[in-house]
């Protein structure tokens, strides 16, 4: 008797419209999971579905969300549970970065970016666990390699990154034995829209160097998801760079930070 081929599993992930979550979505698709994709833009959610189901025949329901509105996370649950569809894999990609120094940054972009950084993060995560959990799917949040450092006039978005991977790692270890695993993908720069929306100003030098393609943090984050690692960080010289920081005073890499800030500014 011919034994039947598995249910296609189910992959919801925020942020796809473009950048390291677009790229994660043709990732999926091509390991034949039938796809969730959120994001603010509707037409390039509908463009990418339609790629997606085209190239590799998986269903994709498309759900714009603007995770910054606190009612998000709680609207797409209840959508999904009345559609009776239930996730294997959740991918918290969505997340945007601001700069200044803090005396005189907008407090509406701020309060925004720790609603969407963290708290429909964290609200996703509450939400869809119980149910990734049941079925040893797995949990994939994209931190950085900023949530390693402390970062003078980017203090809210560094800060929120040091929330991510914390917060991953310590839901990782009470999941340890279910089945069930959690990762945290820490890239460090990407060149996406996400720096024009973070307002960072020009490339420096040291960013260069840290650079890695998006396709290529994509691939490793969703490699290290597979294979149930805590912690993903693309690129040897961003690995160096979170183990030599932590021989350094905290001081110390305080006032490297501000520099390196102030040098991209500069745009050297």
């Amino acid at each position: 008797m011919a034994t039947s081929d598995p249910l296609p599993k189910t992959a919801l992930i925020t942020g796809a419209s473009s950048g390291i979550g677009l790229e994660f979505a043709r990732l999926f698709a091509q390991d034949g999971y039938h796809l969730v994709l959120v994001a603010r833009n509707r037409e390039a959610l509908g463009a990418l579905a339609d790629e997606l189901h085209s190239q590799h025949g998986v269903e994709v329901r498309v759900a714009p969300k603007d995770l910054s509105h606190p009612s998000a996370p709680a609207e797409l649950y209840q959508e999904l549970h009345e559609s009776g569809i239930a996730l294997d894999v959740l991918v918290n990609n969505a997340g945007f970065g601001g700069s200044g120094p803090f005396l005189q940054t907008d407090w509406s972009t701020e309060e925004e970016m720790m609603q969407v950084n963290i708290v429909s993060l964290v609200h996703l995560s509450k939400l869809f666990l119980p149910q990734i959990v049941a079925r040893k799917g797995k949990l994939l949040n994209v931190g950085s390699v900023a949530g390693f450092l402390p970062g003078p006039y980017t203090s809210i978005y560094y800060a929120s990154k040091a929330f991510v991977l914390h917060f991953t790692e310590a839901l990782a270890e009470e999941l340890n034995g279910t089945g069930a695993t959690v990762t945290c993908l820490c890239p460090g720069p990407v060149q996406t829209n996400f720096q024009k929306r973070a307002h960072t100003g020009g490339s420096s030098r040291a960013n260069k160097g840290l650079s890695v393609d998006v396709r290529e943090v994509a691939r490793q984050g969703y490699l290290g998801m597979k294979e149930g690692q805590r912690i993903v960080i693309p690129g040897w010289k961003n690995r160096l760079l979170t183990n030599l920081i932590r021989a350094v005073p905290r001081n110390t890499v305080t006032k490297m930070v501000g520099r390196m800030y102030a040098a991209k500014r500069a745009g050297n």
